[in-house]
């Protein structure tokens, strides 16, 4: 009898996160919702049971809080021995979105750098947001990983999908020795990545993103998925045994995007689907524009 596989996706009660789990259930893989909300966790559940599908379940996390890790970490451990798949999926955008003005300019399209002195009415940006941003999708990304790679090692055909965005494109930086830096994963150490992190945030509270090249709209979303691409590209070269590999689903219609976007969750949700289902002969450390390998950096940076 061929054993079954397990799948663990973050921030799995709505959206892109919800119909991940939908559709790895749907090829008869046993899921595991997360959510840091823990009724709006089991309610997605029974909203997948009720429409036939048995074998996804429930389990609290927070990724930024080590002991909810842990906890995850041993429940899989003690219920199902290995771990064949993680989708880091869980993320925050940094902002605050002033509806009306930001549905009727757009939506994201209008965030861009040469408008940003024109963005006052449409979004904020605090630090304290910021800062959130960075400690959710990049450093809890991380830590999720880091707790459940062991686990992951003892599945036959392990695979990691870290859900991005065509946000961190390196374009983005106007740091031309950063991107140099970023791109070169032969030298690039996760300890670099960090203090590129840090150096952003330093900027970004003392309001000298212009001068020191950094994004100026979306900025800590958009520093926290470049972040989030180099990691995946270094845990690709760390672990070759794992297929490692990260996914932007496209400009999608969910909570995060104020109900715009281009493209419903269902659609968005096949990228992240499909990498996590590679055959074993698959890429590790790409990047996945939707279905289809893009590079990490592009001479124009369009938001699809």
């Amino acid at each position: 009898m061929e054993e079954k596989r397990c799948a663990v996706v973050t921030g799995g009660n709505k959206g892109i996160g919800f119909e991940i789990c939908r559709q790895l259930a749907l090829t008869g893989i046993e899921v595991i919702l997360t959510s840091r909300n823990e009724s709006r966790g089991v309610e997605a559940v029974e909203k997948l049971k009720s429409s036939g599908l048995s074998n996804v379940i429930f389990h609290q996390l927070d990724i930024t809080d080590s002991s909810s890790i842990a906890r995850l970490a041993k429940f899989i451990e003690t219920h199902f021995r290995k771990l064949d798949i993680l989708i880091n999926n869980a993320a925050e955008s940094g902002i605050i979105i002033h509806e009306e003005e930001f549905r009727a300019g757009g939506g994201f399209v209008q965030l861009t750098d040469e408008r940003a002195e024109l963005l006052t009415n449409v979004i904020d940006e605090p630090y304290e947001l910021g800062e959130q941003c960075l400690h959710i999708n990049y450093y809890g990304t991380k830590a999720v990983t880091e707790a459940l790679i062991p686990i992951l090692q003892l599945s036959k055909s392990p695979r990691i999908v870290n859900v991005s965005s065509t946000g961190g494109d390196l374009i983005v930086l106007n740091d031309e020795k950063m991107r140099h830096e970023l791109q070169d994963i032969e030298k690039l150490t996760e300890e670099r990545i960090d203090e590129i992190v840090q150096s952003f945030l330093k900027d970004f509270k003392n309001a000298k993103l212009k001068e020191n090249g950094w994004p100026l709209t979306i900025s800590a979303y958009k520093v926290s998925k470049i972040a989030v691409n180099a990691y995946t590209r270094l845990l690709a070269r760390r672990f070759k045994s794992i297929i490692v590999n990260c996914v932007h689903p496209g400009y999608v219609v969910t909570d995060m995007t104020s109900q715009t976007g281009y493209i419903t969750a269902e659609d968005g949700a096949k990228g992240p689907v499909m990498a996590a289902l590679l055959p074993d002969d698959g890429p590790s450390g790409v990047f996945f524009n939707k279905t289809n390998i893009a590079p990490f950096f592009t001479t124009d940076w369009v938001l699809n």
